[in-house]
This record gives C-alpha cells, structure tokens and sequence, in this order.
C-alpha cells in the first residue's frame, strides 16, 4: 500500500513511517520543505534500511498516497487540509492530530468549534473518509524498532471501510492491537487522552504512557 505522511518530519510522522516501511509499506513523506523531508528520509532509513520511504512535499504525499495520513501540528490543521482538499478526494484520511496547548510545563485541550480535529478534517475535506488513529501510541517507541509496542490504537470513523482499513494498518506494527472506538463523534475523547498521557508522563518523569483496553467482548 502507498501511504502519504503530510507534516511527516516530526516524531510521531517518522515513527509510523518506519514502521510501515518494515512492513513492506511504500511512504511518501511530506513536508512544506522538500529538503527537510529528504533529511527526515535518511533519519528514517537508517532504521529501517531498504525500506520503500520517499522525502517529498505534501502535495505530492497527498497524490500519491491511497491512505493519507495527516501529521502536523493543530495550528497548521485547517491551513494544510483546505490547501490540499482537491487531493484528498476519495481518500483514506487518516487524523492523528490532537488539539494541545503546552502552559508551564502543563498540557491542556483546546476547544475545536466541530467538536474534534477529526471532524473539522471531515468538514474540511467532505470528499474524503476520514479516520481519527494513532493520538496515543508513543512516538519515542515507534522510534525503536523492531521492540513491540503493547499498547492499543484507539480507531473512530463513520465509514466502515476505511475503519476496517487503518485498523489492519496499526496491526501491521508489532504489539499493537486497533481497537474499533465507534464513529468521529468519538474522536473528541481520543484526543483529549493525549493531554491526559502527556500530564502522566510529566508526573512520573520519563514515562511514555499509552493505552490498554481490558475487558472487550467480540463486537456486535
């Protein structure tokens, strides 16, 4: 599969991008600066030597991706979607953004007028489905293959399909089960556990807290 990264230059872009290539997955990853994505490549290259990982800019991430998935950070969300819409028609969309503001050390939730950043993307670009994952695994340890990471990848969307796709996605990293958190209208509350992690971690220095579901039943 051809995944785009756009804002792929930062940890948690390059860390899903090395992963996926170690599961024979092609990456295309963007930035606004080609030059600074083709540095990220050989950040990324060397851990996951022969690997199919590209260095371009967004909008050829977004072209060339089947599944794209949408990494920068929120004050550079609504600019980079609308910029790219006509691109992302059709597509696997795939949100990992979550709305933080960093005070004294301190993380907080911002307010998203559509309820999530998953929803404002789905407003922003309706031709495509779009999917909220990936808010809670640590990018530290996605950055250290090939260790598992025990932790489950909380997944909302509205359309089947593309759920079911990003589902078998996360899987493809070793150690993480996806979990099927129901629709976008859910995404708010995935995201706002990001804030959560980031406070534990801060608590119990030197943590990379993530999430584990116990419990579950098969799904209806």
């Amino acid at each position: 599969m051809r995944i785009g990264i756009l804002g792929g230059t930062g940890p948690e872009g390059k860390g899903l991008a090395v992963r996926w290539a170690l599961a024979g997955e092609e990456v295309f990853l963007g930035s606004r600066d080609e030059g600074r994505a083709r540095r990220a490549v050989e950040e990324v290259m060397a851990l996951c030597p022969g690997g199919r990982v590209q260095g371009v800019l967004n909008s050829q991430a977004a072209q060339e991706g089947e599944v794209v998935v949408i990494a920068v950070p929120y004050e550079g969300h609504r600019e980079v979607l609308t910029a790219l819409r006509p691109l992302l028609a059709g597509k696997v969309l795939v949100d990992v953004v979550a709305p933080l503001a960093f005070t004294q050390g301190k993380v907080r939730v911002l307010p998203v007028p559509e309820g999530s950043v998953a929803q404002q993307a789905q407003g922003l670009v309706p031709e495509a489905r779009v999917v909220a994952a990936f808010h809670t695994i640590s990018a530290h340890d996605l950055l250290r293959p090939p260790e598992p990471i025990p932790c489950d990848v909380l997944v909302c969307a509205d359309d089947p399909q593309a759920k079911r796709a990003v589902m078998a996605l996360a899987e493809r990293i070793p150690g993480v089960r996806a979990v099927d958190a129901d629709g976008l209208e859910c995404a708010r509350y995935v995201e706002g556990l990001v804030a959560l992690l980031l406070n534990i971690n801060r608590v119990y220095r030197g943590s990379r807290s993530m999430v584990k579901i116990v419990g579950l039943k098969e799904p209806l």
